[in-house]
């Protein structure tokens, strides 16, 4: 397995970026750079790929909504270049409120889009002249513009013409999608025990369409990793939290992926109540009614021998990248001693 951390949006980039150097000498392996609606993903990705050597940068996630597919391939392909082959494309469709509220595009056809994306970022890598006709029609057809549009393909040569793509997949669809497309999965707040069940169909029938050069898909797991008593409480609260914002705040009623995800793992009076807490404004209440087996079970909370028992389930459910956001008295300490324990 290899290490993997994500930044917070909220935080400020510099300090994000020292804390991501420390990290790497510590042995990380993946760092992931969200993008809400906050600041962009892009620029601190381009910094840490000046202030880093070895450690990959990848982008937790840009919502395909945002860009047009061959900024995004273009995007992808500069970074590449700055980061000396390091960088990973993590896409994902984000959800209406922050698409439809903040940038004030239709939110439609996640999938197909998604799928679309992949396939242009990919010809755009292969400097191949971009021609796609779809959702997305390149290049536009004459009754739509001026019909002065050429297919053309990209000035420089990107450095790798398969930059690996990774997709914040939820529902069936877009799983299958990203099972059958992508590099790697990034799934959110996923009992490993529930995997299988839950999420092994669409992985499944993805798999069986997947394109041998594509290898292994790749998927990310894990959670808020302590490893001191005197952290657990901070710990487990900071996962309720999180968990809860999620949960209850990202999505509207009857439109919360994140809540049909906790529906589906055995939660579905749960889901219900947090979500109508935290929409209420009573965001501590909706913390507190978080199970407490679902805390446990989906972070890295507790003394050596419990944790290394979590980990050792996730990899037994396909995970390939142990995805840890550490709380304690020394950080990079914390994630030297996973890397040990893994090597």
């Amino acid at each position: 397995m290899l290490l993997s951390t994500m930044l917070q949006y909220s935080d400020d980039p510099v300090a994000g970026a020292d804390k991501a150097v420390a990290l790497e000498r510590a042995g990380i392996d993946v760092v992931w750079v969200p993008e809400a609606y906050s600041f962009d993903a892009v620029s601190l990705m381009g910094y840490l790929a000046a202030k880093t050597e070895r450690v990959q940068i990848g982008s937790g996630i840009l919502p395909i909504y945002t860009r047009t597919p061959s900024l995004t391939a273009m995007t992808a392909a500069g970074l590449d270049a700055l980061s000396g082959g390091r960088i990973i494309l993590g896409l994902g469709a984000s959800g209406p409120q922050v698409i439809e509220g903040f940038h004030g595009v239709p939110y439609d056809k996640p999938v197909a889009r998604t799928r679309e994306v992949i396939e242009i970022c990919r010809s755009v890598w292969r400097r191949e002249r971009v021609q796609h006709d779809g959702l997305y029609k390149i290049p536009l057809p004459e009754d739509q513009g001026t019909g002065l549009g050429k297919p053309l393909k990209i000035i420089n040569h990107p450095k790798r013409a398969d930059i690996p793509i990774w997709v914040a997949a939820l529902g069936d669809k877009n799983l299958e999608m990203t099972a059958e497309m992508a590099q790697g999965w990034l799934p959110i707040s996923v009992l490993p025990e529930k995997l299988t069940e839950i999420f092994g169909p669409a992985l499944r029938a993805g798999l069986a369409k997947r394109a041998p050069e594509l290898g292994t898909l790749q998927i990310a797991g894990g959670g808020i990793l302590a490893l001191e008593e005197e952290f657990f409480d901070t710990a487990r609260a900071a996962a309720r939290g999180v968990s809860a914002l999620y949960i209850g705040g990202m999505g509207a009623r009857g439109r919360n992926f994140y809540n049909t995800v906790f529906q589906r793992q055995g939660y579905a009076d749960e889901a219900k109540l947090v979500q109508d807490l935290y929409l209420d404004g009573r965001k501590e209440e909706a913390a507190a009614a978080l199970p407490a087996d679902y805390i446990d079970r989906t972070t890295l909370i507790g003394p050596p021998g419990q944790v290394k028992e979590r980990i050792e389930a996730l990899r037994e459910a396909g995970v390939t990248h142990l995805q840890l956001n550490p709380v304690g008295t020394d950080v990079p300490k914390l994630i030297a001693t996973v890397k040990e324990w893994l090597s």
